[in-house]
């Protein structure tokens, strides 16, 4: 298996499939997935010509499972090894939930040249958990319990998650994919469950306000108007307005994986911005 070592000593698992001199595409996965959750897409844009990468973040998947470094600053910094190590210029980064916090993070402090755009699917910034300055941010409670179901029953819990909310399985009329379920699963389980408890304060209360206002490239924010996970009036309405080049695409009762649930559409959109004008 592809890896590299990070300064701290952690084994990073990636995929790096097609042509080294094409234009890279970097996928980053949402908690608590790994890149396999970008099977369909490294697919399609490996076929559209593409170099595509994707690794498993520490503690999640085939990279080792810390128990420290899980925290977004260390998620970006992997990300840069990464790059670096490969030498990935002008990338395309596209990040889903966790995964989209993270792009944020990392284009935001990219050195010049390495990225080239970014595209956010149902993610999480600008900051998930309900505060006094965002008060109509999702409720402390709601991630206090993730955490007690997941230190309870994580193998229960990673059934729960895929099989209602996350693709919009609970509501009338879905088309219910037991294989999408049990894949979700599969992917959960194999990571850690120390990173995975310490992701959830992540991806809930990082904060990446100053990241979205920093970032000078072009951004496609990708939001189902469904989204029972990561609420679209909590992210990517209020982070289109922080971004100086940003564009907004919603998707009328699609879920929070609607690149997982609906690729042909999805897909079609993130080439069409993929591509130079």
């Amino acid at each position: 298996m592809a890896s590299i070592t990070t300064s701290d000593g952690t084994q990073l698992f990636y995929k790096d499939w097609g042509p080294k001199d094409a234009q890279p595409v970097m996928f980053h996965h949402g908690w608590p997935l790994s890149a396999d959750d970008w099977d369909n897409q490294m697919l399609f844009f490996l076929s559209e010509g593409y170099r595509v990468i994707a690794h498993d973040r520490r503690g999640h998947g085939r990279s080792d499972q810390t128990d420290t470094g899980n925290d977004m600053d260390t998620y970006a910094a992997d990300v840069a090894a990464i790059t670096e190590a490969l030498d990935l210029r002008d990338a395309i980064h596209i990040g889903h939930s966790t995964g989209g916090g993270e792009v944020a993070r990392y284009v935001a402090r990219a050195k010049a040249g390495r990225v080239a755009k970014a595209i956010l699917i149902g993610a999480i910034p600008p900051v998930m958990v309900q505060s006094a300055s965002n008060p109509d941010g999702v409720p402390m409670e709601v991630f206090d319990g993730m955490r007690s179901a997941l230190a309870a029953n994580r193998a229960q819990f990673f059934l729960d998650i895929p099989s209602g909310p996350f693709f919009g399985f609970n509501r009338e009329g879905a088309t219910v994919s037991q294989g999408m379920i049990d894949n979700w699963w599969r992917q959960g389980m194999a990571g850690g469950a120390k990173a995975h408890y310490d992701c959830i304060a992540v991806f809930s209360e990082t904060d990446f306000t100053e990241d979205l206002k920093a970032i000078n490239l072009p951004v496609l924010l990708i939001h189902g108007e469904d989204d029972q996970i990561v609420p679209i009036a909590n992210s990517a309405h209020k982070a289109i307005k922080l971004l100086k080049h940003g564009t907004l695409k919603t998707y009328p009762g699609l879920s929070h994986a609607p690149f997982a649930t609906h690729p042909d559409i999805i897909n079609a959109d993130m080439l069409a911005f993929a591509r130079p004008a």
